[in-house]
């Protein structure tokens, strides 16, 4: 389901300023989370071993990646590269709209970490509620891009998260907010 409002403007200038990125190990000295899933895949659950390690057009780097096996309660907080793994050429529409997709794939978790549970350890029912994304500077997806995410409340079956997306230059170039389901179930 996809129900968006868009606002459009030119190009002007005007007062600036911006959230400063954080500083993180760079993605080169990451592992993908494909690989960090691959080395532990003898120890994953026959059941969820397909989804585990289902084939992503998103390449993601975990600055601090978590454990799926045994989860530990930290502060709800994560921060990850990730860029598009094949060529997508230069079209800004298909780089925004890819973002938008990628904004989506581990912003909800991030309400879970408080907690220490995820969806491979406890029964969750998760579901993004709303999404929202405000795009602010031009950038490639298909270049490195950091995701700062964080979750300031979570209550009532819900997680609220938010999250920034950084060009590895330093501009802070979407800023995105979502609400969440997150229910345990028995």
């Amino acid at each position: 389901i996809l129900s968006m409002t868009c606002s459009l403007q030119r190009p002007e200038g005007g007062l600036a300023h911006q959230d400063t990125m954080p500083e993180v190990t760079p993605p080169e000295e990451l592992k993908s989370d494909r690989d960090l899933r691959l080395a532990m895949i003898d120890r994953i659950p026959e059941r969820f071993r397909a989804n585990f390690l289902r084939p992503r057009m998103i390449d993601i780097r975990p600055v601090s990646p978590r454990s799926w096996l045994d989860p530990v309660k930290q502060a709800p907080a994560q921060n990850s590269w990730f860029r598009v793994v094949a060529p997508i050429g230069d079209d800004p529409a298909m780089h925004r709209a890819i973002l938008a997709y990628a904004s989506d794939m581990s912003l909800l978790g991030t309400a879970t970490l408080a907690h220490g549970v995820n969806w491979m350890t406890h029964k969750l029912q998760t579901a993004s509620l709303d999404h929202t994304v405000w795009l602010h500077e031009d950038f490639r997806v298909d270049e490195w891009l950091l995701y700062v995410c964080d979750s300031p409340w979570a209550g009532h079956a819900r997680g609220f998260n938010r999250g920034k997306i950084y060009a590895r230059d330093g501009r802070l170039v979407a800023s995105v907010a979502q609400e969440g389901l997150i229910r345990l179930r028995e």
